[in-house]
């Protein structure tokens, strides 16, 4: 593999035919986690990976992702894409070794934007369109109804271009949002979120019951009710993550069959590097009957194969849990509320999932269901942090809250929407 120049670590080949994937290739050196950052930026972008190839010799690493726009998006700057995929991609001149700072960048700035409004059905979702269009990150957000009909969102945002320091960038932002809601924006305001905002930040404790719930549920029990992780029997029957050390004298190989969803490479390499797994090939097959294969060649950190039985349960079965789970989805009540919780899990690393948000809100509104208030914030569980969504739904809607049939079909549509379904 040769070096290539500043303009040549990612190629975006557009597809000849309508409705054909775009290629996308990297070639860089190599660093752990990778192709987990990657496929990160590639989800944030609202696309979905169809096939994907790649090998690394441990210092060099070449990766083809082919990808699919989702339906929903309005505009894809691929110019920026291929800007921040180069971004998360380790510098080609320099030697083969990276020091403590190059492995841990620093975290972009956070940002506070105030955004102040005449409620109506659907808003939220329209004005988190927008900001993903811009290329924000929502962290965290507190959304509020006061008894006038106003909504007043606070929005602690990241900028994925990292460009809000910038006055420039803070008033096309809030320009921007004020010539798409018109008359229904009363305020807009933007600036750096100073430590006087961080109890805003936190994140209240969950009640004991819906802590047990949302989190410490297990796949086999088949818990009934408004759980939206229970599993689908054919699904699981047909999901299957095994291991074969024969075939290579240096890698062990890891075989996955499942069933076909959004986010489902991301979820695989962010597991793989959370559990120090080392990916020296890859194969993401095509989807055939709404199913997926993957084979990875895979080593330990110490460049060994995975040989103890204990590690390959543990592996397995982390691994075909994050593909039939990767979401947590429930409704409680909250007192005389109604509170839709959705919970996933957070990297290591401390980044969550992408377009989570997104997609809740969408899901929702295309239910019809109004939010009375909104909240993202972290929880820990013993082996693992969350992020978790709640929303406070609307009782004057559609769908009845108060009945079981109701809020079945709330949870599913929200879990639908999340897989890509």
């Amino acid at each position: 593999m040769g070096i290539p120049s500043g303009d040549d670590v990612v190629l975006i080949q557009q597809p000849k035919s309508p409705g054909d994937s775009t290629v996308v290739t990297v070639n860089c050196p190599d660093k752990a986690g990778l192709g987990c950052d990657l496929c990160r930026i590639i989800l944030e972008f609202g696309l979905c990976i169809t096939r994907a190839d790649f090998s690394t010799d441990g210092r060099w690493c070449y990766i083809v992702f082919w990808v699919v726009p989702d339906s929903t998006l309005h505009r894809l700057n691929w110019d920026s894409l291929k800007n921040r995929l180069s971004y998360a991609s380790p510098p080609c001149l320099i030697p083969f070794y990276f020091d403590q700072k190059s492995n841990g960048p620093s975290l972009p700035s956070l940002y506070l934007l105030k955004f102040c409004f005449l409620d109506q059905k659907g808003l939220l979702h329209d004005v988190t369109k927008v900001l993903t269009e811009l290329e924000f990150t929502i962290q965290r957000v507190k959304v509020m109804t006061t008894p006038d009909g106003k909504v007043i969102d606070l929005f602690f945002i990241t900028d994925g271009m990292e460009l809000l320091h910038t006055e420039k960038r803070r008033g096309d932002t809030c320009r921007h949002l004020v010539s798409v809601f018109k008359e229904c924006c009363i305020s807009c305001e933007l600036q750096l979120a100073g430590p006087e905002y961080e109890s805003l930040q936190a994140f209240s404790s969950l009640p004991l019951a819906i802590a047990e719930e949302l989190f410490s549920y297990e796949p086999s029990e088949g818990k009934s009710g408004t759980q939206a992780i229970c599993t689908d029997t054919a699904m699981a029957n047909k999901t299957s993550v095994t291991m074969d050390n024969h075939l290579s004298p240096a890698h062990t190989l890891l075989q996955i069959q499942c069933i076909d969803q959004k986010g489902l490479f991301y979820d695989i390499l962010r597991t793989s590097k959370d559990c120090n797994i080392q990916i020296a090939y890859g194969r993401f097959s095509s989807n055939v009957k709404g199913y997926r294969n993957v084979d990875l060649f895979i080593q330990q950190t110490n460049g060994r194969k995975i040989i103890d039985p204990k590690l390959q349960l543990t592996l397995c079965s982390r691994l075909k849990a994050e593909m039939l789970h990767p979401f947590r989805v429930i409704i409680a009540n909250r007192g005389p509320d109604t509170e839709l919780l959705v919970a996933n899990p957070v990297e290591l690393c401390g980044k969550g999932r992408p377009r989570v948000f997104y997609d809740v809100t969408l899901a929702l509104k295309t239910l019809g269901i109004c939010i009375f208030s909104a909240e993202i914030g972290r929880h820990s569980t013993k082996d693992q942090q969350w992020e978790v969504y709640r929303f406070l739904l609307d009782e004057n809607c559609r769908v009845p809250l108060a009945s079981a049939r109701g809020r079945k079909e709330i949870v599913d549509r929200v879990r639908r929407t999340l897989m890509g379904w």
